[in-house]
């Protein structure tokens, strides 16, 4: 991680009024895929990591019957939690947390895991264990949207910071889901540095 925790919640927090605003078509497009990947059943728990404003847990808390938004930047929640109030969405709970530590109570279930445009501040051993923590988490299913090469970036166009941001390739995402027993069943190119993940659980965790 190019920051530390603090730092990048920091860094969020002071542009989370107009945050939403300030995305790229790629972000939204990313966005609008994770949420239709998603799926989730009425009865299933959502845990949203890097939640930011709620872009992905609101929109997933129609459907879902709770979802638990995670983020580091109290500026980020509070935006989350005025949109869902907005929104009538009671059924949404913004918190803090990371990605390998979101604190969730260890008997709360969790059917399905996302997370948007935000694994990519991580270092790439990091991202092997958020992958794991997502997993031990006993969800089904995994969608991560997030910055990640195809191929090799063009210097001259990165479609991420170098200073703050460090995103892996598709193949290392990949490979860290597997490694958790889960069945990469999806990879949505939404440009050469912007993809999205779906991952299904194919093996059990231990009893």
């Amino acid at each position: 991680m190019k920051k530390t925790v603090a730092e990048h919640a920091e860094r969020f927090s002071e542009k989370a009024a107009e945050y939403d605003d300030s995305k790229s078509e790629e972000y939204h497009a990313c966005a609008s895929l994770v949420i239709d990947h998603a799926s989730p059943e009425p009865d299933d728990v959502v845990l949203d990591l890097g939640a930011g404003t709620g872009a992905i847990a609101l929109a997933v808390a129609e459907d879902a019957e709770r979802v638990l938004a995670r983020d580091i930047s109290e500026g980020m929640m509070d935006e989350g939690r005025r949109k869902a109030d907005e929104r009538g969405l009671d059924n949404v709970e913004f918190a803090y947390g990371e990605f390998r530590d979101p604190e969730v109570d260890p008997e709360q279930g969790v059917d399905v895991v996302t997370s948007n445009f935000a694994l990519h501040h991580l270092a790439d051993d990091e991202k092997h264990e958020a992958i794991r923590v997502m997993a031990e988490t006993g969800a089904r299913r995994i969608v991560l949207g997030d910055v990640a090469f195809f191929e090799a970036p063009d210097p001259d166009e990165p479609f991420y910071s170098p200073e703050v941001d460090d995103p892996a390739t598709v193949g290392t995402l990949v490979e860290a889901f597997t490694a958790e027993g889960f069945a990469v069943t999806a990879v949505e190119r939404v440009h050469d540095q912007v993809a999205v993940i779906v991952a299904e659980r194919i093996r059990e965790l231990p009893a």
